[in-house]
């Protein structure tokens, strides 16, 4: 048994895992807050955060031993069940005016959040094989139209703040194969004028198009962004959190004394706004202290990439980093009011199995990149 939990762990990052452990640790603190168990209310969501928690321990040490140079394989069994997945959620999913969730038993599964993962295997494999066509027309189509599938898919949910990831994912990756300036360029002269006549007919008493194209909620939450005067309602979400966030000041109230939190006036506290109880209890400093070991988290992905052996194990590795670095910015700007309103959840802090799930699965891929990348040191000594 001993030499089985050496070879496991051996050669494992473990400044890495030490660091998740902490975000999580911390996120189950946060959640009892959020969830007012001071209060009498009942431990039900911590304890199923650390169940998730537990359980995503032996996803990632599962990760980190299989060879997924197998199953890179096995790419277009692997994209079309990804598909199946996200078509079967939209005809029995379930969810508050979303089709978001698959009920299997007690347990609830988000497939946009396996989405992501699977998404950065199938980019990685393909930019890889073929990372001297990236440039082609042809090819990029193809790998654009890979992405867009899934991408309309968890759309028609709605997931807006998931298809944004997917979406993520494919840039920094396309960035990462040589892409061409040239095309982001040529993208950038398309995107910002589209993004600026965006916001302007968001902001139109009588919009020309928007409100004809994206569902209410969404052009509300656009809405609430560009003049949050127009319908305090609306801004009522993103006011509280800065209201949160701003009244923990340096040092913050204390754990359980936040008292917007406590009086229930955050939404989501235990998901999307859980920044906003970070800022409240534990201040500008505790604020700085997740921001950091969640860089930390990110920066040694990188440090994982540039060292791997092969193109496709630091493809892999990079999009994980992009992943855990994308959704920490969208949900750190929700909550402070620089983006509007879309929920993502923070990594490893924010309640939720599927996406504890998801983000331990990667790391497991990152662990599995730095044990083969310590082997190569040795290879060929006898």
């Amino acid at each position: 048994m001993y030499y089985l939990l050496k070879k496991i762990f051996q050669n494992m990052d473990y400044w890495l895992i030490g660091a998740v452990c902490l975000l999580a640790a911390f996120g189950m603190v946060c959640i009892a807050s959020a969830t007012h168990v001071n209060l009498g209310e009942g431990y039900d969501m911590v304890l199923k955060q650390f169940l998730f928690f537990a359980s995503g321990i032996g996803l990632m040490i599962a990760a980190s031993i299989i060879d997924y140079d197998l199953f890179s394989r096995y790419t277009l069994p692997l994209y079309l069940f990804n598909l199946a997945l996200l078509i079967i959620v939209l005809l029995i999913g379930t969810g508050r005016d979303t089709s978001r969730w698959i009920a299997i038993g007690p347990l609830t599964l988000q497939p946009s959040e396996f989405c992501k993962i699977i998404m950065i295997f199938i980019l990685s494999k393909l930019l890889s094989d073929h990372k001297d066509r990236v440039n082609e027309l042809p090819f990029l189509f193809f790998i654009l139209g890979i992405s867009a599938v899934p991408t309309l898919l968890i759309l028609k949910q709605p997931a807006l703040s998931a298809a944004m990831v997917i979406v993520a994912i494919t840039c920094i990756l396309l960035f990462l194969a040589g892409l061409d300036y040239t095309y982001i360029r040529n993208v950038l002269i398309i995107a910002v004028p589209l993004l600026l006549f965006v916001l302007w007919d968001v902001s139109r008493e009588d919009p020309l198009i928007l409100d004809k194209i994206l569902k209410p909620h969404q052009f509300n939450r656009i809405l609430a962004f560009v003049d949050p005067s127009r319908d305090p309602s609306l801004y009522y979400q993103t006011e509280k959190s800065i209201s949160a966030i701003g009244s923990g000041q340096l040092t913050g109230n204390g754990l359980f004394q936040g008292t917007l939190n406590q009086l229930s006036y955050l939404p989501e506290p235990q998901n999307d706004f859980i920044f906003s109880v970070v800022g409240e209890e534990f201040g500008f400093l505790g604020c700085i202290a997740v921001l950091g070991v969640l860089l930390f988290v990110v920066f040694r992905c990188i440090v994982i990439a540039i060292s791997a052996r092969d193109t496709f194990s630091q493809y892999l590795a990079a999009g994980v980093a992009g992943m855990f670095a994308f959704q920490t910015f969208v949900n750190v700007g929700v909550v402070t009011g620089i983006l509007p309103n879309t929920g993502i959840s923070l990594p490893f802090i924010s309640y939720g199995g599927s996406s504890m799930w998801t983000n331990m699965i990667a790391i497991g891929l990152v662990q599995n990149i730095c044990k083969r990348s310590s082997k190569s040191l040795f290879e060929g000594v006898s």
